[in-house]
């Protein structure tokens, strides 16, 4: 959930830049990242099969995102990669 929370507000407040434009690919990574994120919490919710399969998903949208975010020296952006990294982390280590 921390993940989701700090991509929603990095990709929210990357829309408000002067440069938006230039902050066009975390914005979607960061997107990614909160989507991957909800599916992965939705099929745990359910004990779905296919959770498993969708945390190695999710872990790879999460470091996707983390390293588009650690390119920007933006506070929000440094704080989602952090958060995103931690997600991987636990993504990875689902029923290892």
């Amino acid at each position: 959930i921390e993940c989701m929370i700090a991509c929603k507000t990095c990709a929210a407040v990357c829309l408000q830049e002067e440069h938006v434009s230039m902050m066009r690919e975390c914005i979607k990574h960061c997107m990614t990242c909160v989507e991957t994120c909800q599916l992965c919490t939705s099929l745990e919710l359910r004990n779905s099969e296919l959770a498993e399969p969708a945390m190695q998903l999710c872990a790879n949208a999460c470091q996707l995102c983390a390293a588009e975010c650690s390119k920007h020296d933006h506070e929000h952006c440094q704080v989602c990669a952090k958060a995103c990294l931690a997600c991987a982390q636990a993504c990875l280590a689902y029923r290892a």
